[in-house]
């Protein structure tokens, strides 16, 4: 498995060979640095450690600073594991979008947008209780019934209700590469990414 780290910049579109206009999400995928090299023996798992993202001298930690200077790096914002043994990495190397090809599928992980706290009828697709007329007062975009009376004395878990709506973590697989860019280290993905402008993704093949 080949990952790597990187963030959304936006959205475009480019033309095909056959003219058809594609619509792309840009990403500036690494460089990332290998950190940290794990084995079974020592960390139980046969792993190694990427990281991406530089941080501001003032939000450096001490722990932090041991930890990336055996790499011959700077203290970095995000680390993800890449757990495959058929991959032989050493520490301080420098991994960047040359890992890609063009043409080929990619998955991509990155924290949806979020939207507060929210009601059924945007949370879930409920259609409201009824219609305005017979009496109806602000109850279009209410829940309605949620089940409980004598028995069973409580509310199921998992009811669907109103809450938190958003900001989880998703996975949309098999994008395409239709551009890559090494000298900006930019990689063009067929369709549309999740998050927010800006916001950490990891793609993944």
């Amino acid at each position: 498995m080949q990952r790597l780290i990187g963030k959304k910049i936006g959205m475009t579109s480019v033309f095909n060979t056959e003219g058809n206009n594609i619509p792309c999400t840009v990403i500036e995928a690494g460089p990332c640095v290998v950190t940290q090299v794990k084995t079974k023996e020592k960390e139980g798992v046969n792993a190694f450690q990427l990281a991406w993202g530089d941080k501001k001298e003032k939000h450096w930690k001490k722990t932090e600073v041991g930890h990336f200077k055996a790499s011959g790096s700077t203290p970095k914002k995000v680390t993800v594991d890449v757990r495959d043994p058929r991959i032989e990495r050493k520490v301080g190397e420098v991994i960047d979008s040359t890992v890609f090809n063009e043409g080929e599928y990619v998955d991509v992980i990155a924290n949806s947008k979020g939207k507060g706290f929210q009601g059924v009828v945007k949370r879930h697709g409920f259609a409201g209780v009824g219609e305005s007329t017979h009496g109806q007062h602000n109850r279009l975009r209410a829940p309605g019934s949620i089940g409980a009376c004598s028995t069973p004395s409580r509310v199921f878990k998992g009811t669907r209700m109103a809450g938190r709506t958003g900001n989880n973590r998703v996975k949309v697989i098999n994008l395409e590469i239709i551009k890559i860019y090494p000298d900006k280290n930019l990689i063009l993905v067929k369709g549309a990414v999740p998050g927010y402008n800006g916001t950490t993704v990891i793609l993944e093949k």
